[in-house]
Formats: structure tokens, C-alpha cells, sequence
């Protein structure tokens, strides 16, 4: 386990009841260590689309509360209950020593590069 790598994007629910959203960021989870990457630019778009309150929530959870996850059993349980306004993808597991990837390769590839914008 060692060499694995386990990842969930989030996103922000736009328009659940089409599933439309918006991938905020990424969640990677390495030897039981929490690290979240997020696009700043995204949730700008955010509090556009959201009210005050909304946008205060779904930014508090993104620059905050999951950098305070207490355990990879907690994520599990935020990928199978939602909100309505955060949602996360079930976590994903990468052999690493497979390929060059890390979560900066993740956010890059799944939610924002500066050169695709």
C-alpha cells in the first residue's frame, strides 16, 4: 500500500437534480494524510451561482473542514452522503509506481491548469 495513492475530486452541485456540478478540487490521501488542492478561480464561479450562505458553506468545507478529516473512513462517508451544494467522487485508488502521478498531476488533469484556461 505503500505506493497507492487515493484521491476524490470535489465538486460543487450546480444543478443536482440534472447532476450538473462543477470539480472544485481534489482530495489525495497518502499513508492516512490528508491533502486538498482546490482552484481558487472555481470557486469564484461559486459565489457567483450560490447565495451568501451557500457560498460560505461550500467555502468554509473546500479551504477548511477537510483539511481537518479525522480519517480516511470519514471521506468515505462524505463520497456517499451529500449536501445538495458539495459532493465528492468515490475515492479512487492509483498504483504510483505504475506512473508519474501525484496530486498536483490530479488537480492539474481533473480540475484546473492555468494553460487549458
Amino acid at each position: 500500500m505503500e505506493n497507492n495513492l487515493q484521491y476524490s475530486i470535489i465538486y460543487a452541485d450546480i444543478r443536482p437534480e440534472i447532476k450538473e456540478r462543477l470539480s472544485l478540487g481534489v482530495l489525495t490521501i497518502e499513508q492516512n494524510k490528508v491533502k486538498v488542492y482546490y482552484s481558487q478561480k472555481k470557486l469564484g464561479i461559486v459565489k457567483l451561482l450560490y447565495t451568501p450562505k451557500e457560498y460560505k458553506a461550500i467555502s468554509s468545507i473546500v479551504r477548511k473542514e477537510l483539511r481537518e478529516l479525522a480519517s480516511v473512513e470519514t471521506l468515505k462517508y462524505l463520497t456517499r452522503y451529500s449536501n445538495n451544494l458539495i459532493s465528492f467522487s468515490p475515492i479512487q485508488s492509483i498504483d504510483k509506481s505504475q506512473a508519474n502521478i501525484n496530486g498536483e498531476w490530479l488537480y492539474r488533469n481533473y480540475v484546473y491548469s492555468a494553460a487549458t484556461a
